[in-house]
């Protein structure tokens, strides 16, 4: 099937999911930073008093999600990217640090808190299998993160729960990535990915409750799952204010979503591409 476009001049309701749904935008503001200032391990923008960085970009997501009949989605997106020694935003996400611990001059773990919006439900207009279903939204998420930064890798983990209580569920997510310079100008990090949902998570987004059972889509409750993602950013750095870059990720679905009669799919991929202007 064709592809569908979405701008930012539709109506508000799709703004605001295709602004707030990717996780794209998450993914590179902090290698733009570390890239244009020189940062090869741990430190880079806000490590200091008084430094900060901030960005303004537009990129385009082009993403394909597992329900059946969904068909792949284009979405025009702004990007957003601030950065201090107390807090980071980017995107729809916001990040409080808290102190870190540094091992030695080449290791630190640092910690914070993080709030972010994620409105990657559905509408039953979205794909058929969906028609009769109740609307599942998202809202805001909000825990705590670590992660651990060496010369030779990067280690994170972030645990988050639904504080807007629609599905009422939790998520943890473990990446482990290392980023490679090529030249001046060039940067590559590929990821691997572990992000562990609960059934909460997994019965509000694929179950299907006794009200919305019809021939081809039977009762399911959820349980909770492990989904893996492998992924891999590359950034070209024109000078140190204007980058281009690509964000290419595929996720295996676990099989709490994997059974879900709502998924023809075993599999999720996206791929992101964007201009920033850091000042």
């Amino acid at each position: 099937m064709a592809p569908q476009t979405r701008f930012l001049s539709h109506a508000p309701r799709a703004l605001t999911r295709a602004v707030f749904s990717s996780a794209a935008v998450l993914c590179v503001s902090a290698p733009l930073s570390a890239l244009a200032a020189g940062a090869g391990g741990p430190g880079g923008p806000g490590d200091k008093d008084g430094d900060s960085s901030w960005g303004l970009g537009v990129g385009a997501v082009i993403s394909q999600k597992a329900y059946t009949g969904y068909d792949r989605k284009t979405r025009a997106l702004p990007m957003i990217s601030y950065e201090n020694r107390w807090v980071k935003v980017a995107g729809p996400g916001l990040t409080v640090k808290l102190p870190s611990w540094t091992i030695n001059p080449s290791q630190r773990v640092d910690f914070g808190l993080v709030a972010k919006l994620d409105l990657s439900g559905y509408e039953q207009d979205d794909a058929p299998i969906l028609n009769g279903m109740a609307e599942r939204k998202g809202g805001l998420w909000a825990g705590a993160k670590a992660e651990w930064k060496t010369d030779l890798f990067e280690l994170g983990g972030e645990w988050t729960a639904d504080a807007s209580g629609h599905s009422k569920g939790q998520k943890f997510a473990l990446t482990l990535e290392k980023s490679w310079r090529v030249g001046q100008q060039v940067m590559l990090t590929p990821r691997l990915g572990a992000n562990w949902v609960d059934k909460k998570y997994v019965d509000y987004y694929y179950g299907v409750r006794a009200a919305e059972v019809r021939a081809g889509r039977a009762f399911y409750q959820g349980k909770s799952t492990t989904n893996a993602e492998v992924g891999l950013r590359t950034m070209y750095l024109f000078n140190p204010h204007h980058a281009m870059f690509l964000d290419l990720s595929v996720t295996a679905l676990g099989s709490g979503i994997k059974d879900s009669p709502l998924v023809d799919r075993s599999t999720e991929n996206r791929l992101f591409v964007g201009y920033q202007y850091r000042f």
